[in-house]
């Protein structure tokens, strides 16, 4: 592992002009930098939007990769090749089964549970994160993970030839650990929860100059989660929702969609139209909703206990940011039980094919509660946001669905064992009606 060379230079338009505090507004230069030096706020990168509105038309975007780097212009790399491995323009999935199942008219998803390479949201932080690292002149990346992270940074550089070293939680599920593994990077597993490997990660990374995506490049890497605004905007016909849900973890995401939507009312891609943004977490990890159930503008940290681990930050970085969002746009942030998770995860995938892991679970929980509660209306173009695949969290849902029906390789066995399925869905259905 080595630590950072001279930048790599190259001639661009980059349109990304400082690191900005988001306290009280200093302005730093655009290094790995992540904290003010003045008041200790979060550094977040500021754009020259009188140029974006010169450069960027929907045709020249439409004409862009088949992925994220179609917005290239706003996001926050100098270079006209970026690493680029298909991440981005997953489907916007309009969800009519689910939407009626739950009352509504107009409902899409959003599926990054088929993003690229490694299935879920967090290849686009990476992408724009690593491409930012090697302009800067790192040779070695790594990140603190609760897994879909680690999953990323170690595939994305593997294919940038980077020296990869993550740090995750020592009881992660066993998908994401060898997600990970397969791609030969060196994993720390810490015996700790996230906030623990979080601290840990801000001490190696003061020691030994290395390039972390989520702490010294932090700024540039959230950035690439404006990418899920920007393509809703576009797939829905260069139009925005009225209405989304997403799944909060850091409350980075969160309050970076919004970023994206305001960014292209700004430079007159889109119309502008009021967005109500809400918010999804865990019940056994839910800070941000007990700040909002509250009326609170402080986040209390808590220690987190809960199936949904990759949104199990107890500490959560953007938290405050991601309350005033919810609130200024009249959203809600909710919390349900694991068990709600479960059945969000399995109404998804029996409604409309979809298999989520923990975090999308989630989301399909609070949606399903909003809706109850006349939060959401019927009319509404809502959109919710599946940020990971099922196939990483299989062990949740392991003992609450059902299991293959052996027979014996004779029509009669088949028969009797059809037979008796049916018995047990009308038994199933009869239930649900009482």
């Amino acid at each position: 592992m080595t630590q950072a060379t001279q930048p790599q230079t190259t001639a661009t338009s980059a349109t990304f002009k400082a690191l900005t505090c988001k306290e009280c507004g200093a302005e730093y230069e655009l290094k790995a930098l992540h904290v003010c030096e003045l008041c200790f706020g979060p550094l977040e990168v500021s754009y020259d939007y009188d140029a974006l509105r010169r450069q960027v038309t929907r045709e020249s975007i439409q004409a862009g990769p088949h992925s994220i780097w179609r917005y290239r212009p706003f996001l926050p790399v100098e270079t006209d090749t970026p690493i680029d491995v298909g991440t981005g323009m997953t489907p916007l999935v309009k969800s009519n089964r689910l939407a009626r199942r739950l009352g509504l008219k107009n409902l899409y998803i959003k599926n990054d549970a088929v993003n690229m390479p490694t299935l879920s949201f967090k290849d686009r932080v990476v992408s724009v994160a690593l491409t930012r690292a090697k302009e800067l002149g790192f040779t070695t990346v790594s990140c603190a993970s609760t897994g879909n992270l680690a999953n990323s940074t170690a595939a994305i550089a593997a294919h940038a030839g980077l020296d990869c070293c993550v740090f995750i939680p020592a009881d992660l599920e066993a998908g994401k650990i060898l997600g990970t593994l397969i791609y030969n990077p060196t994993v720390m597993a810490v015996q700790g929860n996230y906030d623990q490997v979080n601290r840990l990660c801000c001490e190696v990374a003061n020691t030994h100059g290395w390039g972390f995506v989520n702490i010294n490049l932090r700024p540039y890497y959230s950035e690439g989660s404006k990418t899920l605004g920007y393509e809703v905007a576009e797939q829905l016909g260069w139009k925005l929702p009225d209405h989304i849900v997403a799944p909060i973890a850091s409350g980075s995401q969160y309050t970076k969609i919004y970023k994206g939507f305001q960014e292209f009312i700004k430079v007159g891609l889109v119309e502008d139209k009021a967005v109500r943004f809400s918010g999804a977490q865990a019940e056994g990890c839910s800070p941000i909703a007990q700040a909002f159930r509250e009326n609170r503008d402080f986040v209390t940290p808590v220690k987190p206990s809960t199936i949904a681990k990759s949104i199990a930050i107890g500490n959560p970085a953007d938290g405050v940011y991601a309350l005033e969002v919810a609130r200024k746009t009249g959203g809600h942030i909710e919390s349900v039980t694991d068990a709600e998770i479960i059945e969000g995860m399995k109404l998804l995938a029996e409604t409309e094919g979809i298999f989520t892991e923990t975090a999308g679970g989630t989301t399909i929980a609070v949606l399903k509660k909003l809706v109850e509660a006349g939060k959401i209306d019927p009319d509404e173009t809502t959109v919710a946001y599946i940020t990971g695949n099922g196939l990483k969290t299989q062990e949740a849902v392991q003992g609450y669905i059902g299991e293959p029906l052996t027979i014996e390789a004779k029509l009669e066995s088949f028969e009797r064992a059809l037979e008796r399925s049916r018995t047990l869905d009308r038994l199933e259905w009869q239930q649900v009606l009482v």
